[in-house]
C-alpha cells in the first residue's frame, strides 16, 4: 500500500487542531456519520474505533433480539473478528464453504444449513467483490432471517444500484490504514433501523442512554428512573468502542476522494485480469459491482510445487504479499477455534481449504502505476509448470 494519509488530509487535521479544543467523541463524528449515511445509502450510521468493533457490537446487538436462537451462520474464509463477535456473543458458529467466483459464502449450501436455531447470517464481501445476489436477499426476507454484512475490504461494491451494506439488516465498515479510506483505525455500523442505531450508539459508549441520540426513549426512560442520575443511566451492556474527532476529520477528507479511488481500483483489477495468465491461475471472478481490494493468485488446481514456485518469484523480486488472502485463510486452521473442535469439518470447506494452500493477493492502490500491474503479469509467465 501506498501513503493512504496526503497532504490534504495532514491540512485539514492541523487546521482543525488549531480551531478546536474538544478531541473526544463529538460535533465531526456526527458530521462524518451523517456525511457516510448519504454516501453510502442508509439512514443511519455510527462511527466506532475499528471494523473489529463494530463486529462485535453488531453481534452484541443480535443477541438480545435472537434469544431463542443460537446459531449464526458465517464463512471460515474472513477476518477473525466475525468469528470471534459471532463467539463471544454466544452463538455457536456454523461454518459455510466459499464459491470461488466472489470469494464469498456459497448461497446453495447456505440453504441446507438454515435451521430452527439460526439467528443470522453473517455474510462478508471478501476483497472487494459482491458476496450475494438478488434471489437470496429476497430468499432471506421471505424467511425473516437476520442479515448481517462484513464490508470492511469492499466499499462501494454494488449489487445493481444498491452499495453492499444496504441490502441486509445492519451492516460493519472498516477504516484501516490500506483499506479503500481511512481514518487510521476506524469502523462505521450502518443500518435503516431506527432501534438498531440506538442500540448501536449505546453500546459504543458504555450503554449509556444519554448516546443513544433517540429523544423520545431518553425521555421515558428518565421519567421511569427517576432515582438515577439522568446522565448516567446505562440503558443496556455496552462497551467503550468510540472513535474521535481526529479521526473523524481525516475520514470526511477521505471520503471526498472515494469514489474516484474505487474506480482506479478497478482499472487496476481489470488490467492485472486482462494480463494475467489463465492456465495456471483462476480468473473467472464475477466483476459486476466490484470494488477491487487486491490482487488475487490462485490456482486453479492443487500443486505445491507450482505454488512454492510462484512464492519464490515474488520473494526473489520483492513483491509484498499475503498467503491464504483473507485473514490467512482457513480459521478454523488457527489456534483460537482449537478448543472448540472444529478440525473434523476441513474437508466439508474445499474452496476455503483450496485458497488457504493455493492462494494470495498482492496489494492494490489507486496510485499503482500500470506499468507495474503488466511487469507482475510478465513476470508470472516465467514460471514453469
Amino acid at each position: 500500500m501506498s501513503n493512504n494519509i496526503l497532504p490534504e488530509d495532514k491540512k485539514a487535521l492541523i487546521n482543525f487542531i488549531k480551531s478546536s479544543d474538544r478531541f473526544t467523541n463529538g460535533i465531526k463524528v456526527k458530521e462524518f456519520e451523517k456525511k457516510w449515511s448519504k454516501w453510502l445509502g442508509v439512514k443511519y450510521s455510527t462511527f466506532v474505533n475499528s471494523g473489529a468493533s463494530a463486529n462485535l457490537i453488531s453481534l452484541n446487538i443480535l443477541k438480545g433480539l435472537k434469544k431463542n436462537k443460537n446459531e449464526v451462520i458465517v464463512p471460515a474464509f474472513t477476518w477473525n473478528s466475525d468469528v470471534v463477535a459471532v463467539i463471544n456473543a454466544g452463538f455457536k458458529p456454523v461454518f459455510v464453504d466459499i464459491s470461488l467466483k466472489n470469494l464469498a459464502l456459497d448461497e446453495d449450501l447456505i440453504r441446507k444449513k438454515i435451521s430452527k436455531n439460526t439467528a443470522a447470517i453473517f455474510l462478508t464481501h471478501a476483497m472487494g467483490f459482491v458476496g450475494t445476489s438478488n434471489n437470496f436477499i429476497k430468499f432471506l426476507k421471505k424467511k425473516k432471517i437476520f442479515l448481517i454484512e462484513d464490508v470492511c475490504e469492499s466499499h462501494g461494491a454494488k449489487l445493481n444500484n444498491k452499495k453492499v451494506g444496504t441490502l441486509g439488516n445492519i451492516s460493519n465498515f472498516s477504516f484501516y490504514y490500506a483499506h479503500h479510506m481511512t481514518t487510521i483505525e476506524g469502523g462505521m455500523i450502518c443500518t435503516n433501523s431506527k432501534d438498531l442505531d440506538t442500540l448501536a450508539k449505546m453500546k459504543r459508549g458504555h450503554g449509556l442512554l444519554r448516546d443513544s441520540q433517540n429523544e423520545s426513549l431518553i425521555k421515558n426512560t428518565k421519567k421511569k428512573f427517576r432515582d438515577l442520575n439522568s446522565d448516567f443511566i446505562f440503558f443496556t451492556e455496552g462497551f467503550n468502542l468510540r472513535n474521535n474527532e481526529l479521526s473523524a476529520v481525516i475520514g470526511i477528507e477521505q471520503l471526498k476522494r472515494l469514489n474516484k479511488n474505487i474506480k482506479l481500483r478497478n482499472d487496476n483489477h481489470k488490467l492485472f485480469l486482462k494480463n494475467l495468465r489463465k492456465d495456471i491461475f483462476f480468473t473467472n471472478f464475477s466483476l459486476k459491482g466490484s470494488s477491487n481490494y487486491g490482487f488475487n493468485l490462485i490456482l486453479k488446481q492443487k500443486d505445491k510445487k507450482l505454488f512454492k514456485k510462484v512464492i519464490s518469484l515474488l520473494n526473489s523480486n520483492s513483491i509484498e504479499y499475503r498467503t491464504g488472502s483473507v485473514g490467512g485463510g482457513n480459521q478454523l486452521r488457527q489456534p483460537y477455534l482449537k478448543p472448540f473442535n472444529f478440525k473434523n469439518r476441513f474437508k466439508s470447506l474445499m474452496n476455503t481449504e483450496h485458497m488457504h494452500f493455493y492462494s494470495l493477493y498482492i496489494g492494490n492502490y489507486p496510485k499503482l502505476s500500470k506499468n507495474k500491474i503488466v511487469s507482475l503479469c510478465r513476470l508470472l509467465d516465467k514460471i514453469k509448470k
